[in-house]
């Protein structure tokens, strides 16, 4: 499964990108306007600092207004893929865009028949939102499990890419029900690393190495 960070902080991003383990970026206006400074800036330079899809959002609700900023943010870097709405004009940009060859993520799917028709219009990604989902009484990964059993009826390429992430449990839902990508906030991708036994462990072994003259010598050096 690929590790997806949801964020448009730079800082973030480049701490990520360090561990090794980041495979792209998705973000929407909203996190982009907590960057304070342009879109397309924003989207430019997280596409240099991470060699994977970085997802750029829409907000035209045309399917010409759709196109046509699609095209635009395609245009940035080769890795953008263009985010757009699961709705009728959406769909319709989607499939437009996709005869370009430029790829879309189809967002804020809640439901697996949005992700069928997503599909059909040729989508790169079909996001669903499962935490959204959890918080409204709904069982999100249900939904996930449904779509990845149409999408194997039916042979379709589109990825499964799990968002809404708020826990590492979340997250390990996501990898059992075998999504192709999962996309996080910084700090749910910092909690995968932890676990107190770990810390524990460390500690422990270094205080008895430290009681290993070999071992302590070879530290100094």
């Amino acid at each position: 499964m690929k590790l997806f960070l949801d964020t448009a902080n730079i800082d973030e991003i480049k701490q990520a990108a360090d561990w090794g383990i980041l495979d792209g970026v998705t973000t929407n206006p909203t996190l982009v306007a907590k960057a304070g400074r342009p879109h397309h800036e924003v989207i430019e330079e997280i596409c240099q600092l991470v060699d994977g899809p970085i997802s750029a959002e829409t907000t035209a609700l045309d399917c010409s207004g759709i196109v046509e900023q699609g095209r635009v943010l395609a245009g940035i870097h080769p890795n953008v893929v263009v985010k757009v709405p699961v709705m009728k004009e959406g769909l319709r940009a989607v499939q437009i865009l996709a005869e370009d060859d430029i790829r879309c993520n189809v967002t804020l799917c809640f439901q697996p028949l949005q992700a069928l028709l997503a599909a059909k219009a040729g989508a790169y990604i079909i996001s669903p939102f499962v935490d959204r989902m959890n918080r409204v009484g709904e069982i999100g990964f249900e939904v996930v499990d449904k779509i990845k059993a149409i999408f194997d009826n039916y042979h379709f390429d589109t990825q499964i890419l799990v968002a809404s992430i708020r826990s590492p449990l979340t997250v390990l839902e996501a990898a059992l029900a075998g999504a192709d990508i999962c996309t996080m906030p910084f700090d749910v991708l910092t909690m995968l690393y932890q676990h107190p036994m770990t810390d524990l462990g460390i500690e422990t072994f270094l205080k008895d190495a430290a009681k290993i003259p070999q071992l302590e010598n070879l530290a100094r050096r």
